[in-house]
């Protein structure tokens, strides 16, 4: 499963997702959406802008992780 962790980023730096829409140039409900993880398809412009913004490496923002095996 991949994993967008704006909100943690955010989060690091005390920003609000309002801010951070202003910084890199996005709407503000595009910022909501990737921030509560609930985009299915990213788009390589908006991810762009925000690795900008936060001044990150891609790996940064989005990180894969296995899927949990329920027992």
């Amino acid at each position: 499963m991949i994993r967008i962790r704006l909100s943690t980023l955010l989060g690091e730096r005390r920003w609000t997702q309002t801010h951070f829409a202003k910084l890199a140039g996005l709407r503000a409900a595009t910022v909501n959406e990737y921030y509560n993880e609930l985009v299915r398809n990213v788009s390589l412009e908006t991810i762009d802008r925000m690795c900008k913004a936060l001044g990150c490496q891609v790996g940064d923002l989005l990180v894969w992780e296995a899927d949990k095996v329920e027992e």
